[in-house]
């Protein structure tokens, strides 16, 4: 009698999967996405509401199809080589040239600092590990939008310069009515970890729930409402100035693994009903907010072709790659993605993934050993319980370590590990994930971030916690005769050595005369 297949049962909440596979289905989007996608890593796409209005052979025509304008928007230098050249062409209702006017100083309840120089006493670095518990929501009473809702943590470097980084929070509970963001100073990596956003661009919509992220390039006007029955919305952002954010190379691992290009998801064409109403434009421009007044709606883009367009991708499709034999492999394995610095050995940030997967390993230490690295380290945890340092480490909080602060784990496993041995496969950190932004720069932390937020612990982690990790080496059984007898060896073998420094010393012990004939032979 044949064996009975047991089939498994989906599992529809992305945040119990194991990987997205266990939701069994055959679409690229989880099942309450209500939006279509193009797939695909870094190609040049092409989308249009109506059939037929993207020009053939050309991309400027002398009169393009319904009337609509021609206008691009470039990434990169004009000449700049194929592989790096990046641009989009729109087939708009109205050229964004034409608007109302600017506005200066633009009054906002966030909290934008952008310039990350030590001249700036605005910002300091903290020289000690620290913690935020869940960064505050908005009060029922006021309404707050992601304009409003946005603020600045940390970072390095200024946009102005063309190089660094910042890390941001945003938290809302409103929707942006009839303005817009666009970010001409670098490009956004949205995480979204309370609430689905659904985030209008001038390509066409995207959804964004808790789990995935989506990449904004700098230039791209888009903006951001609550997804439905959402009240309220948190979520991290980092930014990157005078670099793109890249899929890292796989060296040995093939071809395949980690985050895989056909996973990454572009929006197809969307235009408004209503074109003709008024807007606003809110610009961030060197960390300083303006705004542009529109008379109609600027997401009126009928048809685009290019490379520059914004995507997304679903955190719980990552491809994770773990040592099978020995030791705890380093965290650029679980590399997202990651954007380049002026050093080629050394990347300015790269965006990591914690997420459940399978510990195989033998005879060795599988957690994370203690480390003083080089990079800066911010963790947070979208849901679950996360892999912070403490029970204050909670989802939408964060932690942050700075360049060469020695940490590592102090909780059970870390003290239970070496005595259980444990050889045989698990599965860890089911249930739960956790982002880490690490950069290669020492962050300066604005005054919101150092109290301003109230979530602010400054001590972090209380050093005492490591007292639970007891000095197994002072009690070993005789360690002091063994540490004499090393000192007594390290002294023999010391004056052993100064013979080969002295001629009449090495003569004397190998019996030979100085004269360099055998003693009693002369």
């Amino acid at each position: 009698m044949p064996a009975t297949v047991k089939k498994p049962t989906p599992i529809k909440d992305l945040q119990r999967v194991f990987h997205y596979t266990d939701t069994q289905s055959r679409k690229p989007t989880r099942d309450n996405d209500p939006y279509e996608y193009q797939a695909g890593w870094n190609n040049r796409f092409q989308s249009e509401v109506i059939p037929g209005t993207l020009p053939a052979g050309q991309n400027n025509p002398q009169a393009p199809r319904f009337g609509l304008y021609t206008e691009g928007i470039t990434y990169s230098a004009f000449a700049a080589p194929r592989a790096h050249n990046y641009s989009t062409y729109m087939y708009r209702v109205r050229p964004s040239a034409a608007h109302g006017g600017y506005i200066t100083n633009l009054e906002t309840k966030a909290h934008i600092e952008n310039c990350f120089l030590s001249l700036n006493p605005k910002v300091e670095p903290l020289v000690q590990q620290a913690e935020w518990s869940p960064f505050p929501l908005p009060p029922d009473d006021e309404k707050i939008d992601f304009v409003d809702g946005l603020h600045t943590l940390g970072g390095s470097g200024d946009p102005n310069l063309r190089e660094g980084v910042a890390l941001y929070v945003y938290m809302i509970n409103a929707d942006m009515d009839h303005r817009a963001f666009c970010n001409t100073d670098g490009d956004f990596l949205l995480v979204a970890q309370l609430g689905n956003l659904d985030i209008q661009t001038e390509f066409g919509k995207i959804f964004l729930q808790p789990g995935e992220i989506c990449v904004i390039q700098r230039g791209v006007r888009f903006a951001i409402r609550l997804g439905p029955g959402v009240k309220q919305a948190r979520g991290y952002i980092t930014e990157v100035w005078g670099s793109m954010w890249e899929l890292p190379d796989l060296g040995p691992i093939g071809g395949h693994g980690l985050a895989n290009p056909r996973d990454f998801l572009y929006p197809v064409a969307h235009i408004d009903e209503n074109l003709h109403e008024n807007w606003l434009i809110v610009n961030k421009a060197n960390g300083k907010y303006n705004a542009i007044k529109l008379d109609h709606s600027p997401f009126d883009v009928v048809a685009w072709h290019g490379n520059v367009i914004p995507y997304k991708y679903d955190l719980t499709k990552f491809a994770s790659q773990n040592a099978t034999s020995v030791d705890h492999t380093d965290p650029s394995v679980n590399c997202v993605l990651t954007a380049k610095s002026r050093d080629p050995n050394t990347p300015l940030v790269d965006f990591l993934w914690f997420g459940p997967r399978w510990d195989v390993a033998s005879n060795t230490f599988r957690p994370p050993y203690f480390h003083r690295n080089s990079a800066t380290e911010f963790l947070a945890c979208l849901y679950g319980k996360g892999l912070g340092r403490s029970d204050a480490f909670l989802p939408g909080g964060g932690s942050v370590e700075i360049s060469h602060t020695p940490h590592g784990g102090f909780d059970e496993p870390y003290q239970t590990e070496m005595q259980l041995m444990v050889n045989e496969p698990r599965r860890i950190l089911e249930n739960q994930m956790t982002i880490m932004v690490e950069s290669s720069r020492s962050f300066l932390f604005t005054e919101y971030a150092r109290g301003g937020c109230g979530t602010f612990h400054s001590q972090g982690t209380d050093p005492k916690v490591w007292d639970a990790l007891p000095d197994r080496f002072s009690n070993y059984p005789g360690i002091k005769q063994i540490l004499e007898k090393v000192k007594t060896d390290k002294a023999t073998r010391r004056a052993q050595l100064e013979e080969y420094y002295d001629d009449n010393k090495l003569a004397a012990a190998v019996g030979v005369s100085t004269n360099g004939s055998a003693n009693g032979n002369a």
